[in-house]
């Protein structure tokens, strides 16, 4: 009899869960380990509590998950600036709307030997070795303070101009044998260009003149 008053029973659980008794009274089983009745039972509730668990945590993690994606893409696409749409200016058509014939006699060419044309620029040039040349070219979408700054970096300094109405800039380098002429329309600018060569003979006067000549007929002309 245990100290509480109850008496011991002869009875024991197996591991299946069953209960068996002795073959003889007194007689103790040792063929099997004793357990208490109720713990595999428990075992396996705690074993499901514990998957339920998990896989509600799961369940929150990805719900978390999705909200907080869908609210980062949300600011992200609310930070964004919209793209700059560039606003085109009027065609100036090729070369600058300028015949070869033009060219030559503002220019101070003389005899043009070489013609370069494309869709973008053109390019001619006097006969004799390092002898004058005139460039036109035209850039579509492009920044005029791109191009300003370039030539303020190769030593001419870049002077504002008015050529019918359009702003741009003319700048003479040092030497006074080149200069570089560009007027801007919306987000495109044109640009003359003039260099007397090598050999010039210093009497073609100032070719910034000559360029703004050439940059007034363009605009005149524009499309």
């Amino acid at each position: 009899m245990h100290a509480d008053g109850s008496r011991p029973s002869r009875f024991w659980t197996d591991g299946a869960g069953e209960r068996s008794g002795g073959a003889e009274e007194g007689r103790i089983e040792t063929s099997r380990p004793r357990t208490r009745p109720g713990a595999q039972r428990r075992g396996k509730i705690g074993t499901a509590k514990i998957g339920t668990a998990i896989v509600t945590g799961l369940s929150l993690a990805l719900l978390l998950s999705a909200c907080g994606g869908k609210s980062d893409s949300d600011n992200t696409t609310g930070l964004r600036p919209p793209p700059k749409v560039a606003t085109l200016g009027p065609f100036v058509g090729e070369c600058g709307h300028l015949t070869d014939d033009e060219v030559r006699d503002l220019g101070g060419l003389g005899t043009v030997s070489q013609v370069f044309k494309n869709a973008v620029g053109c390019n001619w040039k006097a006969s004799g070795l390092g002898s004058a040349s005139v460039t036109f070219a035209s850039y579509r979408g492009s920044p005029i303070d791109r191009e300003k700054a370039w030539v303020a970096s190769v030593g001419r300094n870049p002077q504002t101009i008015d050529v019918g109405g359009k702003k741009g800039f003319q700048a003479l380098d040092p030497a006074g044998a080149v200069c570089d002429l560009a007027v801007q329309l919306d987000d495109d600018f044109f640009e003359w260009s003039i260099s007397y060569g090598l050999f010039s003979s210093g009497n073609l006067g100032n070719p910034c003149d000559r360029t703004h000549k050439m940059a007034e007929l363009t605009v005149q002309r524009l499309g």
